[in-house]
């Protein structure tokens, strides 16, 4: 099985994805059986995020001895040895991070490659893969990102926004007799109190910059663009945008599964050198060394 991780500033999502059937006659990974979201916590040590992770695990009935890989797409990276770390020690397996170097097959048209997230690039890959380009993907995060991909699955940049979550944070700070309210869809525009008046302003606020970004994009790419959504809220969002017509909640775990096995000889040979570490976790002896590892080089269209 392999353990794919996207490691976001507010939250880190998490999934298992099975090997391939026999039937299915290839080598890689199929379904994703089970996933995750947990707080990102940067002062989480070692044995913190092992004792959560295998416990999520237990819930869904999965061998913790089952994991034969790792893939991390992290924007955190004070968390990045921790998370390495851990998935040696709890999973005996080198996480595959996706850096600078590791395999995209996705060509990168950024005045620096290096300063594009590595969410971003998996967005990318998983939504030109699944859906086709030319493309645009709003992934509703933190910050909330529009990524554009050409129709021959070129990366040709993007847009970066505040997040609907820090846009009221900002609001409340700022303002002294406003509640805190739950980010959702009012009954209509024109609210009658404040908690809507607030909810109202918000949410169809927040959806005039995302259809309006989105509008000014297609104009200069084309009406055949494809309009993908994903991230925490993007069924929320995604369902009252005018451009928005595919919303994937699990992508990002997608375009990592993707990436790993694109890498997989790379990523195979690194995990038959790892020593075994300790006795944190099962014995790395039944699980042997398929498809574990991890790889650290210049992001690549390779």
């Amino acid at each position: 099985m392999l353990l794919v991780l996207d490691v976001g500033n507010t939250n880190t999502v998490l999934g298992v994805f099975a090997p391939k059937s026999a039937e299915e006659g290839a080598t890689g990974y199929g379904k994703l059986i089970a996933h995750w979201r947990v707080s990102t916590t940067k002062t989480q040590t070692v044995d913190e995020y092992g004792v959560l992770f295998r416990h999520l695990f237990a819930m869904n009935g999965i061998e913790v001895s089952a994991v034969h890989g790792a893939v991390i797409s992290s924007v955190v990276p004070p968390l990045d040895s921790t998370l390495r770390e851990m998935c040696e020690r709890y999973f005996h397996s080198r996480p595959v991070f996706i850096e600078p170097g590791i395999k995209t097959g996705m060509p990168v048209h950024y005045d620096n490659p290096a300063e594009v997230g590595a969410d971003r690039i998996v967005n990318s890959v998983a939504a030109f893969e699944k859906y086709g380009g030319p493309c645009i993907i709003v992934d509703f995060g933190t910050a909330t990102t529009f990524d554009v991909v050409s129709g021959k699955g070129e990366y040709l940049g993007g847009v970066i926004t505040p997040g609907i979550g820090i846009s009221a944070d900002a609001l409340f700070a700022r303002t002294a007799r406003l509640p805190r309210v739950d980010v959702r869809k009012p009954p209509r525009v024109l609210a009658t109190n404040t908690v809507n008046s607030v909810q109202s302003g918000l949410y169809y606020g927040y959806l005039g910059l995302i259809d309006g970004i989105l509008e000014r994009l297609i104009a200069e790419l084309g009406d055949n663009v494809k309009v993908v959504a994903t991230g925490g809220l993007a069924a929320l969002m995604g369902g009252g945008s005018k451009y928005i017509r595919e919303i994937d909640d699990l992508l990002t775990l997608e375009g990592l599964r993707i990436i790993y096995e694109r890498n997989l000889p790379q990523s195979r040979r690194r995990n038959e050198a790892m020593p075994v570490h300790g006795n944190n976790s099962e014995s790395s002896g039944a699980r042997g060394t398929e498809n574990g590892g991890r790889q650290s080089r210049r992001v690549s269209s390779e």
